[in-house]
């Protein structure tokens, strides 16, 4: 896309100039009707027979003084918010309140060969009333519209400065064909909608005061508090496990199946524990015992008394009995009948089957 040029003139506070025109080869059927009709109406005989002729016709009639386009109107309020007049007729504060700002502008390029358009640069007298709304009205409606801070007179004083630069460097850019709106005194109005493409860019210039954002606050956030010296202490305490601090016989606390896969060991700890003033013999079946030797061929033989089934079946309901090792797989020491197992006398073992006998 080739660059968008403009002459001189369209520069921001530049005097007006001749207009710039360039015309194709050929000129276009619309623009030789156009410029037709308004030599009638002036009443002037001009062949319009080849394009230098084309070209001397519009120059001339674009740089006539009289030459101002109406682009658009603007509506907009006398006084600022503060001071407008309150009615209840509307019609009255349309009336009292509100004025018409007329955009006018002039033609300082014409292009038909590569871009095919035509460009309007605002007048003098346009821009002024525009400066003066935006200082007197616009300006004071922004600023009470904000809160204040400490270079809020500043920046209203740089927003007007901008403004007066953008009214002056503002050039409104159409299609050729806006020429087609063209009249005898090389003045005209916009047509096909397009003062509303002007209305909308020049309501975009009136900017708002915009006040700094707000400073960023770091939020200190309280430190950690450590452990309290409790929590501390209950740190540096040993716990006691479960076993420990609920000390209980083995032999009292019976599971309720017998356990087969115990060791030897186990058993044996057991039965060192145990006397025999603990342990509940059955009764013998017979009252004869026999005699205790030294000799360790065999180990002593106990003999019990059938128990009934009804007897058994209230035994095991009571408290179940676990499975004990006999007396031979822990009686490892030597054999005498002196020795003592669990605080019980081998010795009076006569004794103790006489009176299970009687």
């Amino acid at each position: 896309m080739p660059p968008l040029l403009l002459p001189s003139s369209a520069a921001a506070f530049k005097t007006r100039s001749a207009p710039n025109i360039v015309l194709s080869t050929k000129v276009d059927p619309w623009l030789t009707v156009t410029l037709k009709r308004i030599n009638q109406e002036r009443r002037i005989k001009r062949p319009l027979n080849s394009v230098p002729q084309h070209f001397r016709c519009l120059t001339e009639t674009l740089s006539s003084t009289s030459a101002i386009w109406t682009l658009c109107s603007l509506i907009l309020p006398k006084a600022p918010e503060s001071e407008l007049r309150r009615d209840d007729n509307p019609l009255v504060e349309a009336l009292f309140n509100y004025q018409m700002i007329t955009i006018e502008a002039y033609i300082v390029h014409v292009d038909m060969v590569s871009q095919n358009e035509v460009a309007f640069k605002l007048t003098p007298e346009t821009i002024e009333s525009l400066v003066e709304y935006h200082k007197d009205i616009h300006s004071v409606d922004t600023a009470a519209a904000t809160w204040n801070w400490s270079e809020k007179e500043v920046q209203l004083k740089k927003l007007q400065e901008d403004f007066v630069q953008a009214a002056n460097r503002y050039v409104y850019r159409t299609n050729a064909m806006a020429l087609e709106g063209l009249e005898e005194d090389g003045s005209g109005e916009l047509l096909s909608g397009r003062s509303d493409e002007v209305r909308s860019a020049i309501m975009g210039l009136f900017l708002p005061l915009l006040p700094p954002p707000p400073r960023v606050v770091d939020v200190v956030r309280p430190t950690p508090l450590l452990p309290s010296s409790t929590a501390a202490e209950n740190w540096w305490q040993p716990t006691m496990s479960h076993s420990q601090q609920i000390s209980m016989d083995p032999w009292r606390i019976l599971p309720s199946s017998p356990n087969t896969t115990s060791s030897a060991d186990s058993a044996s700890s057991m039965w060192a524990s145990m006397s025999m003033n603990e342990i509940q013999l059955p009764s013998p079946s017979s009252s004869f015992s026999e005699p205790y030797s030294n000799e360790c061929d065999s180990p002593p033989q106990f003999s019990s008394a059938p128990l009934t089934t009804a007897a058994y079946t209230a035994s095991m309901s009571m408290a179940p009995i676990p499975q004990l090792p006999l007396p031979s797989t822990i009686l490892q020491q030597q054999c005498s009948a002196s020795m003592g197992f669990g605080g019980f006398d081998w010795g009076r073992y006569q004794d103790l089957s006489m009176s299970f006998a009687m």
